[in-house]
Formats: structure tokens, sequence, C-alpha cells
């Protein structure tokens, strides 16, 4: 392997399994160094295994925002000028009696400490004057859920905050990209709910995901058919959508 100083760097938050795991082994298999992080060290460990040479292994929950900026700063510092950074950690409950606990744990994670890890990102970037930031929203984002109203309603600020940011970046004039990735069904532990349909395998989804990021698209639907199920939500009457 080449000198770390020589292999792109990339930070991956929320990699301990699925879509986040499977984009750190896509990563290493194209020469990156990767930072890894989640809550389940082991799980990190193991991955970590398969080629140490090419992971940092950082064990944190970004819903502990006091620690999320010494933790990065830190991972940062033993990769070096970092590349590209993958925000992929996510909840999300089914929740039909609208318990609050179930609510505050998604909106804990999903806007919280979301909005932590995404500021410290731009933060990190602006200062580097280059980089490039991807994040996983969901189609989930576009319209309400009777399901999961937090998990919905969460997933739309992340959008409508990475909306803004490219927004800044762009008024910046800087080489700095924002990615939107906006998964439907993937076959994860995130996949939940009844009436699921075009389940993606995650290893397909990784592999658009990554060629989404090598081209910075602004905004991606994972996998691309979703991108049809958008419009149509979006163009639904609300009369008509309260009653689905």
């Amino acid at each position: 392997m080449k000198p770390i100083n020589e292999n792109k760097k990339a930070i991956i938050i929320g990699a301990s399994s699925g879509i986040g795991k499977q984009l750190a082994i896509l990563l290493t298999n194209k020469n990156y160094i990767v930072g890894i992080t989640g809550r389940r060290k082991n799980l990190l460990e193991e991955i970590k295994q398969q080629s140490p040479q090419s992971f940092i292994v950082s064990d944190f929950d970004i819903t502990n925002t006091d620690e999320v900026e010494d933790k990065l700063n830190l991972l940062a510092s033993e990769l070096g000028m970092v590349d590209l950074i993958i925000l992929s950690s996510g909840n999300g409950e089914i929740n039909h009696e609208l318990d609050f606990a179930i609510e505050k744990k998604t909106l804990d994670l999903n806007v919280v400490g979301f909005a932590a890890v995404t500021d410290w990102v731009i933060h990190y970037f602006q200062k580097q004057k280059q980089g490039h930031f991807v994040a996983i929203t969901s189609i989930a984002g576009i319209r309400g859920s009777r399901q999961a109203p937090a998990y919905s309603a969460s997933k739309a600020f992340q959008i409508n905050y990475l909306a803004g940011l490219q927004q800044k970046i762009t008024k910046q004039r800087l080489p700095i990209y924002v990615t939107d990735i906006r998964p439907g069904f993937v076959n994860t532990n995130m996949a939940k709910g009844y009436g699921k349909f075009w389940v993606a395998p995650v290893e397909k989804a990784a592999k658009q995901i990554l060629k989404a990021i090598e081209q910075k698209k602004a905004v991606v639907y994972i996998t691309k058919r979703w991108r049809i199920i958008a419009i149509i939500l979006k163009l639904i009457p609300r009369y008509f959508y309260k009653r689905v």
C-alpha cells in the first residue's frame, strides 16, 4: 500500500453496518484511507480487520454533542487532510402510538446529532478551503408519514439543512461540494414498515452512491427509480395525501 500521505482520506460517520459499512469497503478498494466511526466499537474493529492499514477506528455517539467536535478533530488530525466526509448515521422507528421516547430518540440523532456533525464538517472544509460532504437523508423527507412521524420530519429537516448549506457554499465560491443522498428502501435494518417495494441490496445502493459522489451530484435518489416516486409524492395534492 502507498504511504498514508499519498492516499485520499475519508471519514464515514455511522460505518458500523449497512450503507456506511459498504461505502467504507468500496472506498478502500479505491485506495482511500478511511476513518470509520460509530457507537459499536466491536463492529468497527471487525471492519478494520479486513484491511488494518486502510482503516482508523473512532467509536462515539453523535447524540453526545459535547464530544463530537473533539472526536472528529482527533480523527481528522490522524488522517491528515480529509477529502471526503460521509454522514450515514440515522435512526427511525415505526411509532403508531406516538410514544415520545421513540420520537425523541429519532430527533436526537437525526436532527441534533446531524446538525452537530454537519456544522463541524462545514467549518472543517471552510478552513481547509476544499472538500466534499455527503449525507444520507431519505425519500421519506419529502412528505409526512403516519407510520413514523418523527422520522419523515427529521429527514425533511436534513434535506432543507443541506439545501441551505449548498446555497451558503455557492455564495462563498469555494471548491466545497455538498451531496444529498435520498434512498428509498435498502435492505438494511432501517428498512421498516409494511408495503415495502423496490428494496435494493445494500451493495447495489452503495455502488450508486459512490458513483454519485464521484460525479459530485447535488441530489441523488437511490436507487435511480425512486426519483419517480419522489415526483409522484411532490405532486399528490394534500387533500388526497392525508387520506392515503
